[in-house]
């Protein structure tokens, strides 16, 4: 099991190489759509990305509540210790 700064890094990193973004700008408040500017097509490539590097899939359903990079963190730490 990771933990949540191990998953945060992971997220960080994916995001930062994907999209090309200052890695100054995903912090865990960081809003996806507002803040760094992930759309609905990033984010199911982002959500691909996560599936490859832990094998573990975020649903839909479970994507839906996702805001901010913590949601996102608190998401899928939640995935990977069930």
């Amino acid at each position: 099991m990771q933990t949540k700064e191990q998953v945060l890094a992971l997220i960080r990193d994916a995001l930062v190489e994907m999209f090309e973004l200052d890695p100054a700008r995903v912090t865990p408040e960081a809003r996806l759509y507002d803040d760094l500017e992930i759309d609905s097509i990033d984010a199911v490539d982002l959500l691909d990305r996560v599936k490859r590097l832990t094998g573990r899939k975020i649903s839909a359903e479970d994507f839906r509540s996702v805001r901010t990079v913590e949601d996102l963190v608190e998401t899928l730490h939640r995935i990977m210790s069930a």
